[in-house]
C-alpha cells in the first residue's frame, strides 16, 4: 500500500451529514454502511475505501458459514487493506482468520454507477484482494464504475471437507459462502458508495474466474449479479465428496490427527493447519487441491457438466484465456523446458496435459501442424491447449449449446516478462483489464501497443458492466461464440476477431475426456 504521505488526503472538517447518508464534501469521504460508517481517502480524485469488514471474524466459526459482523457506531477508518487469509509464506500482507474484509474504490459517493466486483486469483488457496495489481483508481476513472475487491477463506479455512469425517456440513465451500455474503453486502451497500445494486458485474482472474463459474451453479448466488467474465479460469466440475474426503484424510495425518479426530481440526493452531498444505496430492500433481465441493447443500450440480447450469444462462459473460498460459507454470522446471530435445518432448508433456491421451500422437500433430516449431514450443503449446485452455473451451461450447452464447477472447500481446519468452502468459491480462500496466507486479511493462490492448480490455470489461455487451467503438464488432463460427477476439497490437483460432489443436483434444483438475 502506498505511504499515507502520497495520498491525496482531504482534512476532516465541517462533518455535516447530507441527506445520502454520506458526510458532505470537504471531509475524507464517511459511507454508513448497513454495519456503521467508514472513512477512506481520495486518491486521484477517486474515494477509496480499504479494509472494510463484511463479515465477523472466522476463527470462532471455523469451516462453518460466515456470519454479517456486528454493527458499529463510531466512525471506523478505512484506510488500509484488511488480513488476508491464512496461506503460508507471504511477506507482503498481514494474515488472520479474521479475513472478511473488502476493498472499494468509487468516483463518488451520490450516484448510480455500476459496480465491478474482482475475485482474485491463487486457485482456491493462495491471494487476496489487495494487489497493487488491482487498484481501482484508473478503472474507475476511466469508465465511471464503482470497483471492489474481497478477502475470504482459502485452502483447508475455506475448502477443507469435514462434512463426512466431523459433521461440519458447509466446511467444503466454506470460502465460497464467504464470497456470497460479500455479493451480499454489495447488494446492500453499493448504493451507499454510488454504485448501482441492480448493475454488478463479478470478474476474476485464475481461481476468481472459477469461483465465478461456481456461483453460476449456486442456488444462493441468484440475483447478486448480473454480468460476469472469466479470465484464464474455469471450472467445469467441482470436487467430488468422496475424493474431497481422502484428501481431508491425508490432510488430517499429517498434522497428527486420526479421522476419529478430525473434529479437532477446528481448534488447531493456524501455525499447525498451515503445515498441513504441503502434502502431495492423490489424484493431481502438486500440493493437496482444495476448490469448491459437491456436497448437495450449497453445490448441488456441478458448474458446466453436464452442459452449463441453467442458473447462469441469463448472466452475460466473457470468457477469455492467454496465447501461452502453461508458460508461466513450468517454465522453471527442471531441466530447462527451454533447451528440451526432440526425444524429450513427449516424455515432458505427458503428466503436463493432464488427459489422457497418446504424447507421441500430440507430438507428432504438433509438428504437422507448425512444422517451424522447436521442441520447446510445442510443449508449451501442448499443455497450453490441453490443461489451460481445454476448460475455457468447453464452458463457451456449452453456453453456446444452450442459447446463451458468451464472448470469448484470446490474448495474444505477450508479456515483458523474462525478456518475453513467457509470451502471453497466465495473468497477462490482468493489468490489461484494470489498466494498471505500470503497477507494481504487472507482467507487461507499458508501452504504446501495451496501453493499445489496456485501452481495448477495459473498455470491454466496462461495457459489459454497464450494458451487458462488451463491444465498444475501440475494437471490431464482436460477435458471440457459437459452433459454427467460434468468433474469437484476439487482444494483441493489433486486436482483431478470429473464427475458432487453433482450432486444430483445440480438435486434436476434443476427442478425449476432460477432467477438470483437482476434481
Amino acid at each position: 500500500m502506498r505511504d499515507l504521505s502520497r495520498r491525496t488526503l482531504i482534512a476532516a472538517g465541517g462533518l455535516a451529514l447530507a441527506p445520502s447518508g454520506v458526510f458532505a464534501a470537504g471531509a475524507s469521504p464517511v459511507a454508513k454502511t448497513t454495519n456503521g460508517p467508514v472513512r477512506g481517502y481520495v486518491d486521484q480524485g477517486i474515494k477509496v475505501f480499504k479494509g472494510v469488514r463484511y463479515g465477523a471474524g472466522t476463527g470462532p466459526r471455523r469451516f462453518k458459514p460466515p456470519l454479517p459482523p456486528m454493527p458499529w457506531t463510531k466512525t471506523l477508518d478505512a484506510t488500509a487493506h484488511g488480513p488476508s487469509s491464512p496461506q503460508g509464506s507471504r511477506d507482503d500482507e498481514r494474515q488472520s482468520e479474521d479475513c472478511l474484509f473488502l476493498n472499494v474504490w468509487t468516483p463518488g459517493l451520490g450516484s448510480k454507477r455500476p459496480v465491478m466486483v474482482y475475485l482474485h486469483g491463487g486457485a482456491y488457496s493462495t491471494g487476496s484482494g489487495s494487489s497493487p495489481l488491482y487498484d481501482g483508481v484508473r478503472l474507475c476513472r476511466r469508465g465511471d464504475v464503482v470497483v471492489v475487491t474481497i478477502n475470504h477463506r482459502l485452502n483447508v479455512f475455506g475448502y477443507g471437507f469435514l462434512a463426512k469425517l466431523a459433521g461440519f456440513a458447509d466446511s467444503g465451500n466454506a470460502g465460497m459462502l464467504d464470497i456470497l455474503l460479500a455479493l451480499r453486502w454489495v447488494a446492500d451497500n453499493a448504493a451507499a458508495f454510488g454504485g448501482d445494486p441492480g448493475r454488478v458485474m463479478v470478474f476474476g482472474q485464475s481461481g476468481g474466474g472459477a469461483k465465478i463459474a461456481t456461483l453460476m451453479a449456486m442456488p444462493a448466488a441468484a440475483g447478486l449479479f448480473h454480468t460476469a467474465a472469466t479470465m484464464s479460469g474455469q471450472q467445469v466440475t467441482a470436487s467430488g465428496p468422496l475424493h474431497a474426503t481422502e484428501r481431508m484424510t491425508l490432510f488430517l495425518d499429517a498434522v497428527g490427527l486420526t479421522p476419529d479426530r478430525a473434529a479437532e481440526a477446528a481448534t488447531l493452531p493456524v501455525a499447525k493447519l498451515l503445515e498441513g498444505l504441503a502434502v502431495r496430492d492423490p489424484f493431481t500433481p502438486g500440493g493437496l487441491y482444495f476448490g469448491p465441493v459437491l456436497d448437495e447443500r450449497s453445490l448441488t450440480r456441478h458448474p458446466f457438466w453436464p452442459g452449463a447450469a441453467p442458473q447462469g444462462l441469463t448472466i452475460p459473460m466473457i470468457i477469455g484465456n492467454t496465447r501461452d498460459e502453461a508458460r508461466a507454470f513450468v517454465a522453471k522446471s527442471k531441466p530447462d523446458p527451454f533447451t528440451m530435445g526432440w526425444d524429450e518432448v513427449a516424455g515432458r508433456i505427458a503428466p503436463e496435459m493432464r488427459v489422457d491421451i497418446d504424447p507421441d500422437h500430440v507430438v507428432a500433430a504438433y509438428r504437422a501442424m507448425y512444422p517451424d516449431y522447436s521442441p520447446s514450443e510445442v510443449f508449451f503449446a501442448a499443455i497450453t491447449a490441453g490443461r489451460s485452455w481445454r476448460g475455457a473451451v468447453i464452458e463457451a461450447e456449452e453456453r453456446a449449446r444452450a442459447g446463451a452464447p458468451a464472448f470469448v477472447y484470446q490474448l495474444d500481446l505477450p508479456s515483458t516478462v523474462e525478456g518475453g519468452r513467457l509470451r502471453a502468459m497466465h495473468t497477462t491480462d490482468i493489468p490489461l483489464v484494470f489498466d494498471n500496466l505500470a503497477a507494481k507486479g504487472s507482467p507487461v511493462a507499458p508501452s504504446p501497443a501495451a496501453q493499445s490492448v489496456a485501452d481495448a480490455m477495459s473498455e470491454a470489461f466496462i461495457a459489459l458492466a454497464k450494458t451487458g455487451n462488451p463491444n465498444h467503438p475501440g475494437i471490431p464488432t464482436w460477435t458471440p461464440y457459437d459452433l459454427t463460427r467460434r468468433a474469437t477476439m484476439v487482444f494483441d497490437a493489433e486486436t482483431r476477431l478470429v473464427d475458432d483460432p487453433r482450432g486444430a489443436e483445440r480438435r486434436l483434444f476434443a476427442k478425449v475426456p476432460y477432467i477438470q483438475p483437482g476434481t
